[in-house]
């Protein structure tokens, strides 16, 4: 995941420009909701853009919201259970059609292409689970913006993006049961499992690549909320320090500062000091693993209530004030669309983190 630039001008978590949902200014805008033949084949009643492992030869129709994807990528995304080799092999043999013609893996589909996949098995896979009526419930209210093939989600903390080590349903398996019609539903980056806030999902092609190829060139802004530990350095507004990571025995992930790792850089500013505690809003100007958390913890102000990176007794005195939970917060993000249109959407601040800003305060006097 490549995360964005941040702004030039000043680094600012109190709302300024429109936005949608935006807490500050009151502003509330609901959320909307080589090449083969050219002469493509008669649909039949069994082309779909489903692909079923069921044994025999199928005809996929590809699209539009698919158009521009090649050939290998469309087979690899639908193909579930096949080898990756195996889908190679059979490109390269021919057996794969399109429109009745042969193709290479480079091959960039067009809207209305009717895909010949072979007889092919699939080896067992175990389906990803339903969502329950509660979680669909929840990620449905926490949909922020749904428009020119755009999602953005302010993600529930402890709900992790994908399924995988060990967590059979994410976010992305939520949303695609939520839009069985679409036939593309994708990450645009990711956030932390235990990382509230703004996160994009695309559900067209096109918005994918527009925003990630932005991502790339620090043409997207985003913004955090992070309360940390003591008393942030005077002065100390950008870290730069190279990150590696490590995999302990116990499987766990870490990341730490180290000569060998990768480069990375964010940008913090304080917006309110407290007795024991710095409220900081933060720009990533690079995109990686844990990167805000090991930054803070490498200035010796570790984030309030991570598991990972705080020592244990300072995490116990932010509990006994209520948190549950890292403070960590994508409160705004900012993209433009292929089209050219703006977008800026700012997430709540949840009610629980809050409610320790409120004590804090009070602690203050």
């Amino acid at each position: 995941m490549v995360e964005n630039q941040p702004n030039p001008v000043c680094l600012n978590i109190a709302w300024t420009e429109e936005c949608f949902n935006c807490p500050g200014c009151n502003a509330m805008m609901p959320a909307m909701r080589s090449t083969p033949s050219l002469i493509k084949p008669a649909r039949t009643d069994n082309s779909s853009s489903i692909w079923t492992p069921s044994g025999g030869v199928q005809f996929l129709t590809v699209p539009l919201e698919l158009a521009g994807q090649r050939i290998d990528n469309f087979l690899l995304a639908r193909l579930k259970g096949v080898p990756r080799s195996r889908i190679y092999r059979i490109l390269r043999k021919g057996e794969v059609r399109v429109n009745k013609g042969r193709v290479k893996a480079e091959y960039k589909l067009r809207a209305g292409d009717v895909v010949r996949v072979p007889p092919i098995r699939a080896a067992s896979t175990t389906p990803a689970p339903l969502a329950g009526a509660s979680l669909r419930q929840l990620v449905e209210a926490s949909i922020l913006y749904d428009d020119n093939g755009l999602l953005i989600v302010n993600k529930p903390a402890g709900l992790a993006v994908h399924g995988g080590s060990g967590v059979r349903l994410g976010l992305i398996e939520v949303l695609r049961q939520m839009y069985p019609q679409s036939p593309f539903i994708e990450l645009v980056h990711r956030l932390d499992r235990d990382t509230s806030g703004a996160i994009m999902v695309a559900r067209k092609r096109a918005v994918l690549q527009h925003v990630q190829a932005d991502l790339r060139c620090s043409r997207v802004d985003k913004s955090y909320l992070a309360l940390a530990a003591g008393k942030w350095p005077r002065g100390r507004r950008v870290i730069e320090a190279c990150l590696r990571k490590n995999t302990l025995k116990s499987g766990e992930r870490m990341v730490s500062v180290h000569p060998d790792g990768k480069p990375s850089e964010s940008r913090f500013q304080v917006l309110e000091r407290f007795r024991t505690a710095t409220l900081l809003g933060v720009e990533p100007v690079t995109g990686r693993t844990h990167q805000i958390r090991v930054h803070a913890q490498f200035v010796g102000c570790p984030l309030a209530g991570d598991g990972k990176y705080t020592p244990d007794d300072v995490n116990r005195e932010f509990r006994n004030r209520g948190l549950k939970r890292l403070f960590l917060h994508s409160a705004s993000v900012a993209c433009r669309l292929p089209g050219g249109e703006k977008v800026r959407v700012a997430a709540p601040l949840p009610d629980e983190l809050g409610a320790l800003l409120k004590r804090l305060r009070e602690e203050v006097g």
